[in-house]
């Protein structure tokens, strides 16, 4: 289960503060093997900053999301979960400088089909891709072992769809003043695709971020869980902290 997998032990961190030194080692290491490239009095502008490169993967996140949402046949959220996941964890150690986000975004997306077992061909895939096909294939093919070795061959993405589902079932269950849990949904969704364009999907565990999503959506639909949370799962634990985290990431 989660506590055990390689994405809690490699692949979470503690704040984003982390995730920013990698970033910042990521961009420097890139800067300082290619400054003899840069013409002569570039300066530093000749290259991206650590704060421009965060913003190229940010649109690039954005722009995954949308292609997730429009392919055909029709993405789990799951599917596009993972492929969030692998872009993100790509550019951890690679600078944007080095890899095409566009390039690696395709190729995160098809890897993630593949082990998620949503089936598609390669022609099915690339129907959805816009441009040269030709060329799209070719990009994936080159570009999916060197996905696999940057994410140390960490496949395996625990979600946090499956924990809103027993979070759902549970609620229905045990929680009589909650009424029409399955309106939860859409803003339950709309929730986790804020997040997967953040960082909280590397600092909090899938089950935290399924409980602020399902919190979150209930506060919209006017509806109270603070008793639920308290004492049917927290108790004395203490652990609302984290949730109150999620959201004000998010």
């Amino acid at each position: 289960m989660f506590p055990k997998s390689t994405q809690a032990q490699f692949w979470m961190f503690e704040n984003e503060g982390d995730l920013n030194i990698l970033r910042s080692k990521t961009n420097v290491a890139y800067i300082e093997s290619h400054k003899n490239e840069a013409p002569a009095g570039a300066g530093d502008g000749h290259f991206l900053t650590e704060q421009d490169e965060a913003d190229v993967v940010f649109y690039f996140s954005v722009k995954m999301g949308e292609f997730c949402d429009k392919f055909k046949p029709p993405m789990p959220s799951y599917v596009k979960g993972t492929s969030s996941h692998y872009f993100k964890r790509f550019y951890l150690h690679n600078s944007v400088m080095n890899y095409h986000p566009k390039e690696i975004l395709v190729t995160a997306v098809y890897l993630a089909c593949k082990v998620e077992e949503f089936n598609v061909s390669m022609q099915q895939f690339i129907a959805n891709v816009q441009g040269n096909q030709e060329r799209a294939t070719k990009i994936i093919l080159n570009n999916e072992l060197l996905l696999m070795q940057e994410l140390q061959f960490h496949l395996t993405v625990h979600n946090p769809f499956r924990a809103v589902e027993g979070l759902l079932i549970d609620i229905k269950t045990r929680c009589d003043s909650v009424h029409s849990v399955d309106s939860f949904r859409p803003e339950i969704q709309t929730f986790l695709d804020s997040v997967f364009l953040t960082d909280a999907c590397m600092i909090y565990a899938p089950s935290q971020i399924a409980l602020a999503a399902v919190i979150h959506a209930a506060s919209r639909q006017k509806q109270n869980l603070d008793s639920y949370v308290t004492e049917s799962l927290f108790g004395e634990q203490g652990e609302e902290a984290c949730v109150r985290n999620i959201r004000v990431m998010v």
